[in-house]
C-alpha cells in the first residue's frame, strides 16, 4: 500500500470514528431531548404505560406540569431526567413560608429522591408578568433551601417564562417589558447564584400563522437555505433562532447574559388551523429542530447547547377544541402520530 492509499484509508477510518462517536454522544444522552407530558385527556394511558414508551422511543427527559404520586410512581427506576413542576397558585404559600416549602417537597419529591432523576423543579409556568409575579423568587429560594435539607443540591430550581416577554425584530433588541424588569433582576440574580438556567417557551408558528405574508414557512421549520434576518454580525437561517436570541438579547440587557436558556415547550400542532398546521409541518419542524439543537446553539450563543423539550406526548381532548388538542406527537392509544423517534 502506498503513502496515499494509507493517508486515504486513515481518513475514512477517523471519518467513520467520528460519525458513530457522534451518534452514541445523541443516544448516550450527551444532548437532552425532553417531552412534556400533558395529562389533560381522559383518554390517555395510564403513566407505567406512558413512562415506557418514552424508554421505548429513548426520550431523555421528561417535563411534568404538576406533582402527581402516579406519575413519579412510575418514574422510580426509569432513568428519565425530571422537569417537575410547582402549580402556579401554590407560588404565594411557597414564597411566604420556608415551613410551606419543606412540607411541598417533603410530600412531592423526598419519597421518590432515591429512584427518580429529578433534574429541575420549576416555579410556576408563564406567571411573570401576571398576578403571581413576586412570588417566583422568594419561592424559588424556600424551595431550593427544602431541596438542600434532603440533599438533592444538584437539583436546578427555576420558572418557566413565555418569549412574548422579550420578542422583538430584530433579536439585538430584545427588552423584558418594563412591568417585568425588576422581578426579572430578581429571578436572574437567584439563577446566576445557584448556576441555574431559566426556561423558556418558544413556538414559531404562532409568529408563523398570525403573519403568513411576513413570516416564511420555511424560515418557521428550519428550511431557510439563506439568512432571512441578518442582525449586525448575526444571520438568523430559522425564527426559533432569532425568538431565542431575542430573548438572550433582554438577558444581557439587565446583566444576566450568562444564564443559560432551557427550551421548555416547543413544537408545531396537526390539525385546528388549516393549512398552517398538518402532520406534514410538524414532523418537519420538529425533525429539524431536534437535529439543529442537538449540534449547535444560537447566533449569539453558539457554543451554547440548549436543552429542549417538545410539546407534546399526546393529544390531549379535554383542552379547549382546536389546535389545543393538537399538538401531540402520540395519540392516546401510543400509536405515533407521525414518526419522530
Amino acid at each position: 500500500m502506498n503513502r496515499m492509499e494509507l493517508k486515504m484509508e486513515m481518513f475514512m477510518f477517523v471519518s467513520t470514528m467520528v460519525l458513530v462517536t457522534n451518534q452514541l454522544l445523541l443516544f448516550a444522552g450527551a444532548v437532552h431531548i425532553g417531552v412534556n407530558y400533558g395529562r389533560l385527556g381522559n383518554n390517555l394511558p395510564p403513566p407505567r404505560d406512558v413512562i415506557s414508551l418514552f424508554k421505548r422511543c429513548r426520550i431523555q427527559s421528561l417535563r411534568l406540569f404538576d406533582p402527581s404520586p402516579e406519575v413519579l410512581n412510575a418514574l422510580r427506576g426509569s432513568n428519565l431526567r425530571v422537569s417537575l413542576g410547582v402549580r402556579n397558585e401554590d407560588l404565594p404559600s411557597l414564597a411566604s413560608s420556608p415551613a410551606a416549602a419543606t412540607q411541598w417537597v417533603n410530600r412531592n419529591v423526598a419519597p421518590y429522591k432515591n429512584n427518580v432523576s429529578f433534574g429541575w423543579i420549576t416555579l410556576g409556568n408563564e406567571v411573570i408578568p401576571g398576578p403571581f409575579a413576586n412570588c417566583v423568587a422568594p419561592a424559588m429560594n424556600n424551595i431550593r433551601n427544602a431541596l438542600g435539607s434532603i440533599g438533592l443540591f444538584r437539583t436546578k430550581v427555576t420558572t418557566v417564562t413565555t418569549l412574548i416577554l422579550a420578542s422583538s425584530y430584530p433579536p439585538s433588541t430584545g427588552v423584558f417589558t418594563s412591568e417585568t424588569v425588576v422581578v426579572m433582576r430578581n429571578v436572574t440574580a437567584f439563577l446566576q447564584r445557584t448556576r441555574a438556567p431559566i426556561m423558556v417557551n418558544v413556538y414559531p408558528y404562532f409568529a408563523y400563522a398570525s403573519d403568513p405574508a411576513h413570516v416564511s414557512l420555511n424560515y418557521a421549520t428550519f428550511r431557510s437555505r439563506t439568512p432571512v434576518v441578518v442582525d449586525g454580525p448575526f444571520k438568523y437561517f430559522n425564527l426559533f433562532d432569532a425568538q431565542v436570541d431575542a430573548y438572550n438579547a433582554a438577558l444581557e440587557k439587565i446583566n444576566a447574559g450568562n444564564v443559560p436558556i432551557i427550551v421548555s415547550e416547543t413544537g408545531w400542532p396537526t390539525s385546528g388551523n388549516y393549512p398552517y398546521t398538518s402532520i406534514t409541518n410538524a414532523q418537519t419542524y420538529n425533525k429539524n429542530l431536534i437535529n439543529h439543537v442537538s449540534r449547535q446553539g444560537t447566533p449569539r450563543k453558539p457554543s451554547r447547547i440548549m436543552d429542549t423539550f417538545i410539546f407534546a406526548m399526546f393529544n390531549e381532548n379535554q383542552k379547549p377544541s382546536g389546535v389545543e388538542q393538537n399538538w401531540g406527537l402520540f395519540y392516546p392509544n401510543t400509536r405515533p402520530v407521525y414518526p419522530l423517534f
